[in-house]
């Protein structure tokens, strides 16, 4: 049921897709539904979903190993000339005697059932915790899908609030040349005034565009990584908005990082198969024992009108054992690389554990101060919005340079530029304390289960 739904829905967002394409209009894309395209469609993350797939049919290929196996074979002998064998007769001379009947057929069942093969057993150990593996980069590259899906999506909203400052600085710069031209004609503004006006004017001209093509190509590199066309048309739903990470989710992240991390937790099960190949080597010093059976129907007759009569059954049940004894030390040196390997793994999972907190400092590092400049820049903005309200209603009232009012407004829209900048920072701060504690959002996790 809920597999039926989760395709209702994508199969309803692609329908919408497809009609706002053909109807010309664009697509509310949320954060929320970019990520969930991109788990959908996006390649990379589907070729490990594969991956998985293929660890599983290697778990059912080694158990396939320890079950019985069973061959049923037959066959039909059609002889031409039968064989020749010399037999010595009353006076010792030899004459000859041919053997066997012109039509022959026979059916056998063997059955075989593995008794005891450490190199078997061992693969079935390690054939289930490679799947584990598998599942553990599954979802690794899932939380490197977020991640990369939230930056893109920050970075286009970041874009296109940067665009809506430019634009509106523009508007602004206009409207102020439109009057400073008014006031110029009143003989109360001078020709440098009216030169200044222009210049700023035309100075953000070039702004407006730089920043229109940083948001079209913030919207391309969007689409990509969640796994739309690049015909597509989407317009985006959200804001850059201060979410503040929970303090206690920050006192408990260098114990879930161990804990949930699914690259450190594929090191350990790398580990684990690691040591299972160890032992399946081991077992090459002890023998292999299996239980065995056939059953067999043959018929031989000069004519080829066989009955169920002619057929004469026979059977064998019996036990085999085999055992190496002696490789010229192969084993022992594949038991020595094998423990190697161990080892190996062993020292990355340290290496991988001693840079996940590394990186857990960094992130928090980059949480702390971003936080402390949403809070500096947001008194700057305060300040920068009264600083420009001023010095306009001094310049209207011939008490202000346009020089003035030209540095008031630079330093408004840099203040809110590096508010808005402070804000993306500390959110893809927060979306990268995410990846290293493995959490994902709660409606990917809902698909999972």
């Amino acid at each position: 049921m809920k597999k039926l739904i989760k395709q209702m829905f994508f199969l309803s967002l692609a329908a919408g897709l497809a009609t706002a394409q053909d109807s010309g209009t664009p697509v509310m894309l949320t954060l929320e539904k970019a990520i969930q395209l991109a788990m959908r469609q996006n390649t990379d993350l589907q070729t490990s979903r594969l991956d998985v797939v293929k660890a599983d049919a290697r778990v059912s290929e080694a158990w396939g190993y320890t079950m019985p196996s069973v061959d049923l074979s037959g066959q039909y002998i059609r002889t031409l000339k039968s064989p020749v064998f010399f037999i010595s007769d009353s006076t010792g001379r030899p004459t000859p005697l041919r053997i066997g009947a012109a039509h022959s057929a026979n059916a056998t069942l063997q059955v075989r059932q593995l008794l005891f093969n450490g190199t078997v057993f061992a693969g079935v150990g390690a054939a289930g915790t490679y799947s584990e593996v598998a599942r553990d980069v599954f979802r690794g590259k899932k939380l490197e899908t977020v991640i990369r899906v939230k930056k893109a999506f920050y970075g286009a909203v970041l874009s296109g609030e940067v665009r809506g400052m430019m634009r509106s600085n523009l508007s602004n710069a206009e409207d102020n040349l439109k009057n400073v031209n008014l006031l110029r004609g009143q003989g109360i503004l001078s020709e440098y005034d009216e030169l200044r006006a222009t210049v700023g004017v035309e100075n953000l001209r070039p702004m407006v565009i730089q920043a229109e093509t940083n948001y079209t190509l913030a919207l391309e590199g969007l689409k990509s990584i969640a796994g739309l066309s690049p015909s597509d048309r989407i317009q985006l739903e959200g804001t850059m908005r201060f979410e503040a990470v929970d303090d206690s989710l920050l006192a408990r992240a260098s114990s879930l990082i161990l804990q949930n991390n699914p690259n450190y937790a594929a090191l350990e099960g790398q580990i684990l198969v690691n040591e299972a190949f160890v032992l399946a080597e081991k077992s090459n010093y002890l023998p292999t024992v299996a239980a065995f059976g056939s059953y067999q129907y043959q018929a031989a007759k000069n004519s080829f009108n066989m009955s169920t009569e002619d057929f004469l059954a026979s059977s064998q049940v019996g036990l085999s054992v085999s055992w190496s004894l002696f490789q010229g030390f192969q084993t022992n040196a594949r038991v020595q690389q094998a423990q190697v390997e161990v080892l190996k793994s062993e020292e990355q999972k340290t290496n991988v554990g001693r840079n996940l907190k590394i990186g857990l400092m960094a992130t928090v590092g980059s949480l702390q101060a971003a936080r402390k400049r949403i809070e500096a820049q947001e008194r700057t903005v305060e300040q920068a919005e009264r600083g420009y309200k001023i010095v306009t209603t001094r310049f209207l009232s011939n008490s202000a340079t346009q020089l003035e009012v030209n540095d008031a407004q630079l330093a408004l829209t840099q203040a809110r530029v590096n508010r808005v900048q402070a804000i993306y920072d500390y959110l893809i701060a927060g979306a990268e304390l995410d990846q290293l504690i493995g959490r994902l959002p709660a409606y990917v996790q809902r698909e999972e289960n």
